[in-house]
């Protein structure tokens, strides 16, 4: 009886592993063929904060940026903007070598803006900055009335 409970639990046990095994080979295969999310929506809304002035954060920024510009799934329906404040204040000061990145931004439709309470904290006036950019009260008030408004927030 001993020798009957044995060889059953052994084919048990070999028929769940075989299922197990054939199980994580469809998980696999299907995992494989997955080419990401399909954009139902006829508009997306992203903001990215920028709070940083480590230039690796900076470029991450831009990058992500231009990324989720040239996802054919958002063509022509994202709308982006880039919130600058506390060290990220920094990207647009007039000496930070970022302008020709921020206007290759706002040429392909990105609304890029400073905090002024950043400018005040830091005493900065706005004639240090590019003339380029728009100006928002505070950057996380921003990020509020955006969160609230359906924009998804980035923060690289």
């Amino acid at each position: 009886m001993k020798n009957i409970i044995l060889i059953c639990s052994i084919i048990l046990l070999s028929t769940s592993l075989k299922a197990q095994s054939n199980n994580m080979e469809n998980k696999l295969k299907e995992n494989a063929q997955f080419t990401g999310a399909v954009a139902h929506n006829k508009h997306y809304k992203a903001i990215y904060q920028l709070d940083s002035n480590n230039p690796d954060i900076i470029k991450k920024a831009f990058r992500n940026i231009k990324n989720v510009l040239n996802d054919p799934r958002l063509e022509g329906k994202i709308e982006v903007e880039l919130i600058t404040f506390s060290g990220g204040t920094e990207v647009m000061l007039k000496d930070s070598g970022y302008e020709d990145a921020l206007k290759e931004l706002i040429a392909k439709g990105v609304r890029v803006a400073q905090c002024t309470n950043s400018l005040h904290e830091r005493n900065l006036k706005k004639e240090q900055l590019f003339d380029f950019i728009g100006y928002v009260p505070s950057g996380n008030g921003e990020l509020v009335i955006r969160a609230s408004e359906g924009w998804v927030i980035v923060k690289p």
